[in-house]
């Protein structure tokens, strides 16, 4: 669910909701209680949950090249893209 910003034209306040795409805009202000709240431009906002998002998260198998493994074709070398090339 996105996260949009909020603003009151009466008093100024400014919050953030959770939200889902379809629900309607928020209207009254939780500090004036006036229907003057007005959606904010701003950049997306989203969560990612979970332990972390990597290379090997949907291999199975052989197929995952872990770091450090000994499995042959690794050498100890990251596996995640762009990671040891950003350095150079």
């Amino acid at each position: 669910m996105p996260i949009y910003e909020y603003r009151c034209q009466a008093c100024g306040h400014e919050l953030e909701a959770l939200q889902k795409v379809s629900d309607a805009p928020l209207k009254d202000c939780p500090e004036c209680g006036k229907p003057a709240l007005e959606k904010k431009i701003s950049a997306a906002g989203f969560r990612l949950k979970g332990g972390g998002w990597y290379e090997t998260d949907f291999k199975t198998g052989k197929k995952k090249n872990l770091a450090g493994d000994s499995g042959g074709g690794g050498e100890g070398k990251s596996t995640v893209k762009g990671s040891a090339d950003k350095d150079k």
